[in-house]
C-alpha cells in the first residue's frame, strides 16, 4: 500500500493567524498543498489534520478529506500522530506534508515516499543543496549526512567546520517527514530531549533516541509561508516573477 499523506494545518499562529486559509493565486494555502499531494501520485490517501472547522470546511469544498484534531497539540507531528493512530491497520507509512508549503514539488514528494521501499528506513526527510549565502542563517537548518545518507545531525549553526577550507557537500533541511506508523507513534510519545531544546529542532528528538533518519536529496526548493511577506514571495513565484530561492 502507498503511504498516506497527512497535512497538519492549525489556525493559531503568532505571526500569521489563519494562515492555512490565506489566499495564494485565489486559493487557500492548504488547498495548494492538498493538490500537490494528489498530483504526486505517491499516496493512497491525503488527509488534512486541523483544529479548526473553517479549515476543514475549506478542504471539503476543495474535494479533500479533513479530520478535526485536539487543539492543544504542541507540534504538527503530534497532530499527524493523532490522525495516524486512527488510520486503518494496513497503513504502514505516514508522510507529514506541512500545510504551509504551498509550492511543494510533487516529484520531491514521490522521492520521499519512495524512501520506504528500503525496509530498513524508519523515518525519512528531504534535504537540498545549501546555498553559500545561507550558511550563516540560523533560520535555514543544516543537515549533516553519513555515507548512507542517514542524518548525523541537524543544526542552525554553520556546520560542518572545515579546518583547511576543503570543499564539502552542504545540505539544507526541508521540513517534510515520512515515518513508519509505529515509529511516528513512538516518537510522539517521547519527551523533548536536550539537543532538541537547545536547537529548537524537533527532529533531534528522533536522533537522540536512536531513530535513524534517511535524508532524501532533492533539487527542489520549497517556500515555507510563516509571514504575510512569505506569502507575497510565494505569490511572485507562482506568477513566474522570481525563483523559489
Amino acid at each position: 500500500m502507498k503511504p498516506v499523506a497527512v497535512i497538519p494545518a492549525r489556525w493559531a499562529s503568532t505571526r500569521f493567524p489563519g494562515k492555512p486559509l490565506a489566499l495564494l493565486g485565489g486559493r487557500p494555502l492548504v488547498v495548494h498543498v492538498l493538490e500537490a499531494c494528489r498530483r504526486s501520485g505517491a499516496f493512497s490517501d491525503v488527509r488534512v489534520a486541523t483544529d479548526d472547522a473553517r479549515i476543514a470546511e475549506a478542504v471539503v469544498r476543495a474535494g479533500g478529506a479533513a479530520e478535526l484534531t485536539a487543539g492543544d497539540h504542541p507540534s504538527g507531528t503530534d497532530r499527524v500522530a493523532e490522525v495516524a493512530a486512527r488510520l486503518p491497520a494496513g497503513v504502514e507509512v505516514v508522510v507529514n506534508v506541512q500545510g504551509d508549503e504551498p509550492l511543494v514539488n510533487p516529484e520531491a514528494l514521490r522521492a520521499l515516499a519512495g524512501a520506504f521501499a528500503d525496509a530498513s528506513v524508519e523515518m525519512a526527510t528531504l534535504v537540498r543543496p545549501l546555498l553559500p549565502e545561507e550558511r550563516g542563517n540560523p533560520h535555514v537548518v543544516k543537515a549533516l549526512l553519513d555515507l548512507r545518507s542517514d542524518a548525523l545531525y541537524f543544526s542552525r549553526a554553520d556546520v560542518p567546520f572545515t579546518r583547511d577550507g576543503a570543499p564539502v557537500e552542504r545540505w539544507a533541511h526541508q521540513g517534510l517527514y515520512g515515518y513508519r506508523r509505529a515509529t511516528l507513534l513512538r516518537l510522539a510519545g517521547l519527551p523533548p530531549t536536550p539537543l532538541e531544546r537547545a536547537e529548537a529542532l524537533e527532529q533531534l528528538r528522533a536522533l537522540e533516541n536512536g531513530i535513524r533518519i534517511r535524508c532524501v536529496r532533492t533539487a527542489h526548493a520549497g517556500i515555507g509561508v510563516d509571514t504575510p511577506a512569505d506569502l507575497a514571495r510565494a505569490e511572485a513565484v507562482l506568477g513566474g516573477g522570481m525563483p523559489p530561492r
